[in-house]
């Protein structure tokens, strides 16, 4: 697909997971029903490489084949953006020129750890961005939660003024819906506009798309109630897709749990019988018997509420 992201990006993009077998290996055809899965529920793109996909466990030749087969299995459907992010700006951009030569629609990179000042992420992006080359479409990762990196409004609209590449916020700050009120109020000022699409499971969506978010990027199991959401919003009916939202919001607040969110996901997918395996590549912990029954009841009563809609 030679469609890229670009400011006005909108909708879901999924943030996918990575499927592995009971020994810890790469699960492709499991990779392939999940991208399938995305493809059915309706999203409007696919990420790949992310925190989710534990792209920081696989090896340099399993990214690519991660890589390789999500783009050839949704590439010619809805675009795919690379998650690249990496402790070495070499390999950052290694990775990056061979997503984009693939066909990939972007690159998706989260700020170097180190000092907190803007000064020093700023100039980080910028050897990012010359690393990448200018006509390689960015997506700024604002997750201070996770990267302990938090950035103001002020240095993101540096960013994406000095360097036009970086179209798109994955914005996950938390607290962090007056961050997007302010980036929107600036377009009045003359900055140009940002795509931003939202994460944290999707957790505060519809309070974003009040504030003027453009969507989500992010891995909650149950896609097509971001499609939905997202879809009632922007159609005008934001009371409808509020009340769509609140049917999952138990299960959706439950993943969002901090060291087991992935976990908890990953055995949704098996359970709705996308990947096989739970699994995560070591270290990682697990869901013991109490864990998974609580869950498993959650997923009941959140299937049963949307049949009484």
């Amino acid at each position: 697909m030679s469609v890229r992201i670009g400011r006005d990006t909108r909708g879901v993009y999924i943030i996918s997971a990575t499927p592995f077998t009971e020994s810890g290996a790469l699960d492709l055809d499991s990779l392939d029903r999940l991208i399938d899965f995305y493809l059915e529920k309706g999203v409007d793109g696919i990420t790949v490489l992310g925190m989710m996909g534990e792209a920081d466990k696989l090896t340099p030749e399993e990214r690519r084949t991660v890589l390789d087969r999500v783009l050839a299995r949704a590439g010619r459907d809805v675009p795919v953006v690379a998650g690249v992010s990496d402790p070495g700006l070499a390999n950052l951009a290694d990775l990056g020129k061979y997503a984009m030569d693939k066909g990939a629609a972007g690159v998706m990179v989260a700020p170097a750890r180190g000092p907190i000042k803007d000064e020093r992420i700023v100039g980080y992006m910028r050897q990012v961005c010359a690393a990448l080359g200018p006509d390689v479409p960015v997506v700024y990762q604002d997750f201070p939660q996770s990267t302990g990196v938090p950035v103001s409004t002020r240095a993101i609209l540096e960013m994406t003024r000095e360097l036009p590449q970086i179209v798109m916020l994955k914005h996950e700050d938390c607290p962090g819906l007056p961050k997007i009120t302010a980036l929107r109020a600036s377009e009045t000022d003359g900055a140009p506009r940002l795509s931003i699409l939202c994460g944290n499971g999707g957790l505060y969506l519809p309070q974003e798309l009040g504030r003027g978010a453009d969507g989500a990027m992010t891995g909650f199991a149950y896609p097509e109630a971001l499609v939905e959401t997202v879809r009632l919003h922007a159609a005008g009916d934001a009371d409808a897709a509020e009340d769509l939202f609140d049917c999952y919001l138990p299960l959706l607040r439950h993943e969002q749990q901090l060291g087991a969110g992935l976990a908890l996901r990953k055995h949704v997918l098996m359970r709705r019988g996308v990947i096989a395996s739970a699994t995560l590549r070591a270290p990682a912990g697990g869901l013991g018997a109490v864990d998974i029954a609580e869950l498993e009841r959650l997923m009941g009563r959140t299937e049963r509420r949307l049949k009484e809609r």
